[in-house]
């Protein structure tokens, strides 16, 4: 066998692992089955559930009349609940919390309960309303209830 025959048929078997390196390269991580408690009746929830969607994750949703049970049982604080709480990979969400902030979690495994966006502001996923954004914090809470803050949006669109 020549050898530019050769170095193309080696170049063709060598593709599928290059392939294979630049995407694991690209997306380290799979993203994992967010479920969601939403009101049946409640439209920012759905939105902010195609917000997550858009942004790769899978999502189960559960629909219940009262999300203050699961948010009670799942162990957030009545005081920074919203209008939906979620559980992805042991972490609870509440509210209108961004996907970059939940792939961050994830990635970087932060200790804590979760993540919640206490409130419903304007202009968080699922909270769009034209041109007005309001400011906020998405909040870290930890298991005694404490929160920092984990993330600020000023005046911005967060990005998906």
């Amino acid at each position: 066998m020549n050898t530019s025959r050769r170095h193309l048929l080696l170049t063709l078997a060598a593709t599928p692992a290059a392939l294979l390196a630049a995407n694991a390269q690209a997306n380290p991580f799979k993203l994992p089955t967010v479920h969601v408690w939403k009101s049946p009746t409640c439209g920012c929830c759905t939105a902010w559930v195609d917000h997550m969607r858009t942004a790769g994750f899978t999502v189960n949703i559960t629909e219940v009349d009262d999300t203050g049970p699961t948010r009670k049982r799942l162990g957030m604080p009545a005081k920074l609940g919203s209008c939906h709480t979620a559980l992805v990979s042991g972490y609870v969400l509440e509210g209108h919390v961004p996907a970059d902030d939940v792939k961050r979690l994830l990635r970087t495994k932060t200790a804590g309960l979760g993540l919640t966006v206490p409130g419903m502001p304007v202009g968080s996923p699922g909270m769009e309303m034209g041109p007005r954004l309001d400011p906020y914090d998405v909040l870290l809470v930890q298991r005694d209830g404490s929160t920092s803050v984990f993330s600020h949006y000023p005046k911005t669109k967060p990005q998906a």
